[in-house]
């Protein structure tokens, strides 16, 4: 059945302002190093007509994994292209970063380290930041070859990336202590890591970095926990555990708790963070796959749901680990975990990514870092080329429509109906709303309080298309990179925003 919203310019609920960084993005370590990271799909697989075939686990995830050399933080239109999204954090971690050697002096990498970041590289890569706008979050090393897991963790290597990056005029300002601790024996720790070891080394690295990084905001701990992602605090189960058990991923990837990990610390968070999807590409449907959902159920409620449950979940973490009521961050998030689903890179991902951000912010204030800027299939633009991707013009839609404050939209998120609205981010008096339309067959009516703007999203020949329309409009970049105009078409009445269509409307 056809949805039927009627949108309201006057007498709505405020909800919260929000960080003006809420939408910002990962450059992974592996990314600036060089290293190994998710199997690029093939184009048949991202068109749909090719399976994945599951993966040899008997080589571990390097099944799935394939060599990538440095991304260039010096290319032009990668600067260019960034810099266009404005305000925001550029997160440098991943597993790759808890076991990387900072050589500045070249010198070489000793033992216990696996990857080597050199000087040039970091060099480039706080110019990066500096260069679109950014401002600068790490988690650094702590590996084998720093401490082993009977010693405490020493400041020898933090400190030289800390005062490099204020060197360059890039200083970090904010950190976690490493990336996803959740997974003891699979995140790069020292061997024998427990929980107690981190809770002690996380707690040296925090009082290190307020007694000499004061300015430093300290976020964790970059959560990945299963089971406190199972029921939200009002009993609601989370949409992985409705065909399957988040329990029992927990238990096949040996996760610890987050209690595990930080009750009984000294030191407390100034921001929880935590890392979400949608689920597991299907690189690991085999390994996990009641976390799975095919591109059957992209705009299902279930698959789209996640994004606000999950957040509603880590609240009472929040105020338990952090400040009660305060920000939390989503320190790493996309389509689906290792690398994205097959069409990540389509028009498809736009429906969840617009979703997410308009869900998210009806919970929390706070940020959300997608994985990745440019790397991988769900990167906002393409690794290598940095063409951006549909779900590039659709975050930098939203950054150019939607202000800092949230509303209570008035319709209730329903199938083919997902509303969202806020302040115009242009400074006008009225409001700027988002409607999606998650059903594949029907339009969805929205009846206009008065004169309006729209910018309709759409794939250009279908959900899984590579490009995205803009009110009909193919939206790709000029000459010499110039980006499409993002211009509206002017509306009263009635409109309508077709199946799967995304549909910005400023009153």
């Amino acid at each position: 059945m056809a949805e039927y919203v009627k949108l309201q310019a006057e007498g709505l609920e405020k909800l919260r302002e929000v960080n003006p960084c809420l939408i910002s993005y990962n450059v992974e370590m592996t990314e600036v190093t060089g290293g190994t990271f998710w199997k690029a799909y093939t184009d048949a697989q991202i068109d749909g007509t090719e399976q994945v075939p599951p993966p040899d686990f008997s080589k571990g995830m390097g099944a799935m994994h394939q060599w990538y050399d440095p991304i260039d933080t010096t290319n032009p239109r990668l600067i260019k292209l960034a810099k266009e999204l404005g305000a925001c954090w550029v997160r440098v971690s991943g597993t790759w970063a808890t076991r990387t050697y900072y050589d500045f002096d070249g010198t070489g990498m000793p033992e216990g380290y696996f990857n080597h970041l050199r000087k040039e590289q970091w060099v480039n890569l706080c110019n990066f930041v500096k260069a679109v706008g950014g401002r600068l979050k790490i988690s650094v090393a702590n590996c084998d070859g720093l401490h082993s897991h009977d010693e405490p963790w020493n400041p020898s290597q933090a400190k030289l990336i800390f005062d490099l990056s204020r060197e360059l005029g890039c200083p970090i300002e904010a950190v976690e202590f490493v990336n996803e601790p959740n997974m003891l024996q699979n995140t790069g720790f020292p061997k024998g890591y427990t929980p107690a070891d981190f809770r002690r080394d996380q707690d040296l690295f925090h009082k290190w970095v307020r007694e000499n990084y004061p300015e430093c905001t300290i976020i964790g701990p970059s959560d990945t926990d299963p089971n406190a992602m199972s029921v939200d605090a009002d009993g609601n189960p989370h949409p992985w555990a409705q065909g399957g058990d988040t329990a029992g991923i927990a238990a096949a990837l040996a996760y610890c708790s987050t209690g595990d990990l930080m009750d009984g610390c000294e030191e407390k968070l100034d921001i929880f963070s935590y890392h979400y999807y949608n689920g597991v590409s299907e690189r690991m449907a085999a390994m996990m796959p009641s976390a799975f959902t095919p591109f059957e159920g992209c705009m299902s409620e279930e698959y789209l749901g996640a994004a606000a449950h999950t957040a509603r979940c880590f609240l009472s973490y929040r105020d338990k680990y952090a400040t009660p009521g305060g920000e939390m961050w989503v320190t790493e998030s996309g389509d689906a975990g290792a690398g994205g689903h097959t069409w990540a890179s389509t028009y498809a991902e736009v429906v969840r990514t617009l979703n997410e951000i308009g869900s998210f912010v009806t919970v929390t204030d706070g940020v959300i870092f997608h994985n990745t800027l440019a790397s991988s299939d769900y990167g906002w633009l393409k690794h290598g080329t940095f063409l951006p991707r549909p779900s590039y013009f659709s975050v930098l839609l939203w950054k150019k429509l939607m202000g800092n404050t949230v509303y209570a939209s008035g319709e209730a998120i329903r199938p083919g109906a997902h509303v969202f609205c806020h302040n115009r981010a242009d400074g006008k008096e009225g409001k700027a709303y988002l409607v999606i339309n998650t059903s594949w067959t029907e339009p969805t009516t929205v009846e206009l309080p008065g004169e309006a703007t729209v910018y309709a999203l759409t794939g250009k020949t279908g959900m899984r298309s590579r490009t995205m329309c803009l009110n009909g409009r193919e939206l790709m970049l000029g000459e010499n990179d110039e980006l499409p105009e993002l211009t509206g078409v002017p509306a009263t009445g009635k409109i309508e925003v077709a199946p799967g269509g995304c549909t910005f409307i400023v009153l």
